[in-house]
């Protein structure tokens, strides 16, 4: 259980990193992707941010995307950001991360998407 408990608090650490990274805009993207994936795992939740003035960053992490992919991914998401987001929005949009619950640990682009390098933009 501690274990579990230490893991929770890292995860939450990774997320309050990028918290000033985050705006309106960026959670109206976390609220769409979460109701189209209401299923995500507890521990990542849709997440976006800004990674600078041009660029946003999302990750959604779901079991629908086991087996699939990143071709069948894109087309289950895509469609649905550039449905329901604004055009200046949807344009900004630089990196979409599509990850199963097995594939957040070992995922470079994770721990890059987590961990971002200070833009000069």
């Amino acid at each position: 259980m501690r274990n579990l408990e230490s893991k929770n608090a890292k995860e939450r650490e990774k997320i309050d990193k990028l918290e000033s990274k985050r705006t309106e805009e960026t959670r109206k993207v976390e609220d769409l992707l979460r109701a189209h994936f209401p299923d995500h795992p507890k521990r990542y939740p849709p997440l976006a941010y800004r990674y600078n003035s041009a660029c946003i960053r999302v990750r959604v992490v779901s079991k629908r995307f086991s087996g699939l992919d990143p071709v069948d991914r894109w087309d289950m998401v895509v469609p649905i950001l550039k449905a329901n987001l604004p055009e200046a929005t949807w344009e900004d949009l630089s990196l979409i991360l599509l990850m199963t619950p097995d594939e957040v640990k070992d995922s470079l682009a994770n721990i890059t998407f987590e961990n971002p390098e200070p833009c000069r933009l």
